[in-house]
């Protein structure tokens, strides 16, 4: 199922201009008006020039894991989709990650977490060890080292182990994020959802959105990140 959202621009918003006089400004107004709704009325098309394409839209259901990924099994990331999700169940963020290495190995991948259990730990250094990951940086909120000792030893571990795969950041963090691409296939994706890297049974949200330009604006911002910790 798909729509398509009209794209409205705000960047003039909120912009000072200097009033026109009443009378003048009324005048133009109505007969500007007019205009546009003849137009409307004789083509049924926008009369307002389009500045971007609208992005498309797609929407899952799924209550496990398994029926996630099943659900997405033949439905092909393409470039400027979002698919949106609602889930209840064996579903944690990682689950989201898996939809997009079933259809792509990354280049790069980072991802954003307030917490993760060390099973996840463990499936992404196993990723990364098969080669369908093949650099990655973790994002943790600032409760994790302490709250979370096993887990922190092993990201520890593993890039004191392998430097040059990426980096560690702990800070003030609450947000669930991934972003990555396969250059070659020209393929670039961000995953937005309420969901921790940690299976639990609540109903969680997500989106997986296919294009470069949501891919730069977490990379710019989380390359941007100073470690509380070294």
């Amino acid at each position: 199922m798909r729509f398509e959202d009209d794209i409205f621009d705000f960047a003039n918003f909120g912009k000072g201009q200097a009033p026109a006089e009443p009378e003048a400004a009324m005048a133009s107004d109505e007969g500007a008006d007019a205009a546009d709704r003849a137009e409307a009325k004789r083509a049924h098309r926008r009369t307002k020039e389009c500045t971007e394409l609208s992005q498309r839209y797609e929407y899952r259901r799924a209550f496990s894991e398994v029926r996630m990924l099943e659900a997405m099994k033949y439905v092909p990331l393409q470039d400027g989709h979002t698919y949106n999700f609602i889930t209840a169940g064996d579903v944690d963020s990682l689950s989201f990650l898996k939809v997009v290495l079933n259809q792509h190995d990354l280049d790069f991948m980072l991802c954003s977490t307030w917490c993760m259990a060390a099973e996840d730990i463990l499936q992404i250094q196993q990723w990364w060890e098969a080669g369908r990951i093949k650099k990655f940086d973790m994002y943790m909120d600032e409760i994790f080292p302490g709250s979370y000792k096993i887990e922190w030893q092993m990201v520890k571990k593993f890039y004191a182990a392998h430097p040059d795969v990426g980096r560690a950041a702990i800070f003030k963090n609450h947000s669930k994020i991934y972003a990555g691409c396969n250059v070659a296939d020209g393929f670039y994706f961000g995953i937005q959802t309420s969901a921790n890297i940690n299976t639990n049974p609540r109903t969680e949200q997500g989106s997986i959105t296919v294009d470069k330009g949501i891919f730069d604006f977490y990379k710019d911002y989380f390359d941007g990140i100073k470690s509380f910790e070294k």
